[in-house]
Order: C-alpha cells, then structure tokens, then sequence
C-alpha cells in the first residue's frame, strides 16, 4: 500500500465518522414511531445514510484534491 491509498482509506473513514455526527442530530423519534421495531429500523436507516453521505463527501474531496 501507497501513502494515497492510505490516505484515500483514513479521508473515507473520518467522512463517514463526521457524517454518523452530524446525521445524529436527526430526531428520528418525530419521524418514526417509537416501538422497537422501528427504533432499530431509524437506526439501520442513519447508519445507511451516513455510508452514503460519508463516500459522497470523500469521493468529492478526493476529486478536488487530485485534480487541482
């Protein structure tokens, strides 16, 4: 592994780990009723989501880092 691998691995993780923060702030409760079915259901949906958001932000910062 190369230091731009690296690297690529640790910018997609700390996305995905500042995203999980800020997706975290979502009260889901006002959205989804609060069984436990559904609380584990708005859980499983925030972790998707900050995937998502997370590979989105890394993928941008990575495309403005290496073309500029």
């Amino acid at each position: 592994m190369n230091v731009r691998e690296i690297m690529r691995i640790a910018l997609h993780f700390a996305s995905f780990g500042f995203c999980f923060y800020a997706l975290s702030g979502l009260d889901l409760s006002k959205i989804m009723l609060n069984t436990p079915s559904r609380l584990a259901k708005g859980q499983t949906l925030l972790m998707l989501a900050s995937l998502g958001l997370g590979y989105l932000v890394a993928q941008f910062i990575l495309a403005i880092m290496y073309n500029l």
